[in-house]
């Protein structure tokens, strides 16, 4: 029988659960333990599903992956010179507020720039890639990128996207709590706009995860909202400052994420991300309505001065935070 996976993607997973290596067998994954994951147009489906689901659409990929759904999954075709129907479509989702006026008249793919050094064929992980938009930056720095989320629809879009732009790129359908890949795997960790949402509790767990799979002297970038910025005041003074629940964003307070990323990853700081929103990028600012240009345009200059002003970071909207994974 030939095999639903690429050697290479076969190679680099792990049972979520008890990290055990996997083997496919009869369009299935299974460990020795016998768990077992489905494959769905050659895309494994690796979610723990006794576990309590961050997001509907991990709901939906098990239900594909189990049987449960027999809908067929729509067949899209992205020509050359098209962006892709579901970045057309989820771009103000994934890249934030300021990009729903760019909803369905997309020109090009908005690929941000990653602040890291050049990758030299370093492995890096995106926890909660969508349609992958940092791997292909990360892949462009010259880092070999796997990118993993929870939607089966995003992943079936990062496929077309790096094949599109002829990149080879792996990806899967996984949980940032319950990583399917062993034991220092990674030299980069890192994450966008995606455990803001999950719950403090579960935050901390992916973070436990993102060591495990670091190797020993590993870094991890992730971005995460603050709590004291500007804008994030705003939203939560608009829901009155409590836990919204379900995919809504978290806000942590910089000293909550330099404890938190410390004691689960290793030594930490912060650096400032932007200023007045969450996702929007530099690199975007040509793409952008004339009218949000200054509000990107003022959220670099500040961002540039917090390298020489430390103070400024406590009122940025938008924090990195790095990460080394001790030995």
């Amino acid at each position: 029988m030939s095999s639903l996976l690429s050697p290479n993607l076969l190679s680099q997973l792990v049972c979520p659960r008890d990290h055990k290596p996997l083997q496919e067998s009869a369009g299935y994954l299974e460990c020795e333990a016998g768990h077992h994951y489905g494959i769905v147009e050659g895309i494994p489906i690796l979610l723990v599903s006794e576990a309590t689901q961050t997001h509907i659409e991990a709901e939906r990929a098990l239900a594909i992956a189990e049987g449960r759904d027999r809908n067929p999954l729509p067949q899209i075709t992205t020509r050359d010179r098209e962006v892709d129907f579901f970045v057309q479509n989820t771009i103000a989702a994934t890249n934030g507020s300021l990009y729903i006026p760019l909803i369905g008249r997309l020109k090009e793919y908005p690929i941000p720039d990653l602040r890291l050094p050049p990758g030299k064929g370093a492995a890096f992980l995106d926890v909660g890639c969508n349609w992958g938009r940092w791997c292909i930056a990360a892949t462009r720095l010259g880092y070999r990128a796997v990118g993993i989320d929870p939607s089966l629809k995003s992943i079936r879009a990062a496929y077309r996207v790096a094949r599109q732009l002829g990149l080879d790129i792996t990806f899967a359908v996984a949980d940032a709590r319950f990583l399917p890949f062993s034991a220092a795997s990674f030299e980069q960790a890192f994450s966008y706009s995606v455990l803001q949402h999950l719950s403090k509790d579960d935050c901390r767990e992916g973070l436990r995860e993102i060591r495990r799979v670091l190797r020993p002297g590993g870094k991890s970038l992730v971005q995460m909202p603050n709590a004291f910025g500007l804008r994030c005041l705003y939203i939560q003074l608009r829901r009155g400052f409590g836990d919204p629940g379900g995919f809504n964003v978290r806000y942590w307070t910089p000293r909550e994420l330099l404890n938190s990323f410390s004691d689960a990853i290793g030594p930490s700081s912060l650096s400032v991300d932007g200023y007045f929103s969450l996702d929007a990028q530099i690199s975007d600012v040509r793409i952008l309505p004339r009218r949000y240009r200054p509000i990107v345009y003022a959220s670099e200059v500040l961002r540039r001065l917090s390298q020489y002003m430390p103070w400024m970071r406590s009122v940025a909207d938008s924090l990195y935070i790095n990460a080394t994974r001790a030995n």
